[in-house]
């Protein structure tokens, strides 16, 4: 967490200065210029439940139907496409945390232009110990931390705890990403009681096939949580989850 507060604190003074996008290189009061985000950024139907892109007129995909996942609601902004695979991607692995306000933005669009009801808490995913000192900051906490000032909401990078550093996700096929993640996430146990009763939203960069998702959230349902939404910036196409 240091170094991303480090890289925040000296490049705070370029803020307001104009700014290169990262998408098509033009100047910009942004890391994103307009043009790109209403090429890119333009919101298309999703399913409900799980936030997959569905044809228009359809609310609940069939995957749904058939087998609902454990969380109630997903929200997503953008497909994980380009030029948003990219981006994910250096904001991820190669710290280019200038890109933290305008994905944030994105999600607090989605989440704003949703009836998704404003959640009691709102929780980044957390990293294990491991990744956490080799990247030096979580995507996800930079993420959620932002989205939570813009809509607002009470947010917290300690009450969600990963209690084993698993595979990537993406290394493995979609079969067998459930059992990958199981067991992997608990409630910190002295604050179990502000999870009781309350509805919650989880935050993640990318949802493939929904699967450290519906962990995290029959990890919070089994604490106590009213319900769980799931909040994430792309969404893996259908066509990338076979």
């Amino acid at each position: 967490m240091q170094r991303a507060h480090l890289i925040a604190e000296l490049t705070a003074p370029l803020r307001h200065l104009p700014s290169q996008c990262a998408v098509c290189r033009g100047w910009a009061r942004q890391r994103l210029c307009e043009a790109c985000i209403q090429r890119f950024a333009a919101p298309r139907p999703r399913c409900l439940r799980c936030a997959i892109d569905v044809p228009t007129g359809v609310t609940v995909c069939g995957a749904c139907l058939t087998q609902p996942p454990p969380f109630d609601r997903a929200v997503a902004a953008v497909d994980y496409d380009h030029p948003w695979d990219e981006l994910v991607r250096r904001f991820k692995f190669d710290g280019a945390l200038d890109l933290a306000g305008v994905l944030a933005e994105r999600v607090a669009d989605a989440v704003r232009s949703s009836d998704a009801p404003r959640p009691d808490w709102l929780l980044p995913v957390p990293l294990a110990a491991r990744r956490l000192r080799e990247r030096g900051y979580n995507q996800a906490w930079e993420l959620a931390r932002r989205v939570a000032r813009r809509l607002p909401c009470a947010c917290d990078a300690r009450l969600l705890l990963r209690m084993k550093d698993t595979p990537h996700q993406l290394a493995l096929p979609p079969e067998r990403r459930a059992a990958n993640v199981r067991g992997a996430f608990a409630i910190e146990p002295r604050r179990r009681h502000e999870i009781a009763g309350r509805s919650v939203a989880v935050l993640d960069d990318v949802m493939t096939t929904g699967a450290t998702a519906g962990e995290i959230a029959a990890t919070l349902l089994q604490a106590g949580a009213q319900s769980v939404q799931v909040w994430v910036l792309a969404r893996t196409p259908l066509r990338h989850d076979a």
